[in-house]
């Protein structure tokens, strides 16, 4: 089976289907298509399963020309699971958020795999992308395949492969950022490497699947801690009148042991805010607590909050209150030049100061209308950056740096600035720095 299936792999007859058309599921297929192979997309919306197959994207760095490309190679997206039957390889690419308690939810995860279970056959590699704790693998996949009478190792490779996508960054793309895979055995290593190296220009094996797991973890919780280190240290500085920006960008001059990071308003992304939770909920059944982890948690998650009292202070310093003024919030993406909404602390900040009588209206040229979100809900459309939008303005809040503000015209028209990404450099009568 093994000999087999890597042959069909390397010599590009494998047909791949991807569960999870998204910021990750999408660029693979992609990347799988460019390179020759058949792709077989698979999503429970059918929304967007219809644009796809119309040859449309609908993440904004990726091209409708690339998506039509794809399709008059024959790429086809679907909504039936029972698609699975005709891949040689399924990459599961599907979200793992936090639940209300902040525990994982691998509800997506489970049942993907279910729904997936009835079509699986011999001679197929099953690969989870999607960021979870060490042992996932094991204990939820690795069940439910073999509850079909196949046996992993022998009639069907199981590997993890956790997702390293930047969305927007053109420095990095599918190709080229290296991946790491990690087995449930040495054949389904094997097979992985096999599958990620025709498309992959660097594959890095580990052990196991748990240390794939577990590296991916390390990777976003080293991001989250350092942010949450900056955050403090910029509480800090503002209290003693130090402007954190100016100390990163000296602190940035060493050449060696220094990595700079830098605080916002909060954390964003589907992966650093929630990634770090995976491994703290795993490690209380081992009887830890990782209180590091959970400490820049915290820190981060305090980053709205401590923005609005900035807002609350220079608004009360010119004789208003949060409660009826008109804030414009400039930026709602996670992070700057995407349109990506996932966990951003822009959304969290316009919660709490519409919760205190806020009139809020947006400003972001990635996200025209605001979406539809399962926590968050606002009927806006972004505004035109003009001089009369911010002039009419009481407080301008700076949330997410997108090139494509007109910062120089922000600070000639806005009576009061919010700026929490360290864009203006110079001290200014109407910014102030959070």
């Amino acid at each position: 089976m093994k000999t087999e299936l890597i042959a069909k792999l390397r010599n590009k007859t494998a047909c791949i289907g991807i569960v999870g058309m998204g910021y990750v599921g999408l660029p693979l297929m992609l990347r799988f298509s460019d390179v020759g192979y058949r792709v077989i997309g698979i999503d429970i919306d059918a929304g967007k399963v219809e644009r796809l197959n119309r040859g449309e994207s609908y993440i904004e760095h990726i091209t409708g020309t690339s998506i039509a490309a794809a399709k008059a190679r024959g790429f086809q997206a679907t909504c039936d699971f029972g698609a699975a039957k005709n891949a040689d390889a399924l990459i599961i690419c599907v979200p793992t958020p936090l639940n209300r308690y902040r525990e994982p939810d691998l509800s997506f995860v489970i049942n993907t795999v279910e729904a997936l279970a009835p079509h699986l056959h011999a001679g197929q590699i099953v690969s989870l992308e999607s960021t979870t704790y060490p042992g996932t693998t094991e204990e939820e996949l690795k069940p439910r395949i073999e509850a079909r009478g196949l046996k992993v190792g022998r009639d069907v490779f199981l590997v993890f492969s956790p997702e390293r996508e930047d969305p927007a960054n053109p420095d990095f793309v599918t190709q080229t950022i290296p991946k790491v895979c990690g087995g449930q055995t040495p054949d389904c290593l094997e097979a992985g490497l096999a599958l990620y190296g025709q498309v992959i220009d660097r594959v890095v094996p580990v052990s196991s699947t748990q240390a794939a797991e577990m590296t991916k973890l390390l990777e976003n919780i080293h991001r989250a801690v350092n942010i949450g280190l900056v955050n403090e240290m910029k509480i800090i500085a503002d209290r003693m009148g130090i402007d954190i920006h100016e100390v990163i960008r000296a602190a940035a001059t060493k050449p060696f042991g220094f990595v700079p990071y830098y605080p916002g308003p909060g954390l964003g992304g589907h992966c650093i805010p929630i990634d770090p939770f995976y491994l703290t909920w795993k490690a209380r059944a081992y009887g830890l607590h990782t209180r590091f982890i959970e400490l820049a948690g915290e820190v981060n998650r305090s980053m709205p909050d401590w923005v609005v009292g900035k807002i609350a202070d220079a608004l009360n310093e010119r004789g208003k209150a949060i409660k009826g003024s008109r804030m414009l919030v400039l930026g709602i993406a996670y992070k700057k030049n995407v349109d990506d909404m996932r966990e951003s602390p822009a959304v969290m900040l316009m919660e709490i100061l519409r919760a205190k009588g806020a009139d809020i209206a947006y400003s972001d040229p990635h996200v025209p209308v605001f979406p539809k979100m399962r926590e968050h809900r606002f009927d806006l459309k972004s505004v035109a950056l003009t001089p009369e939008t911010l002039a009419f303005s009481d407080c301008v809040v700076l949330a997410t740096n997108h090139d494509a503000f007109d910062y120089g015209l922000v600070k000639a028209h806005a009576r009061l600035i919010i700026d929490t990404r360290g864009v203006y450099l110079e001290p200014a009568p109407n910014v102030v720095k959070a």
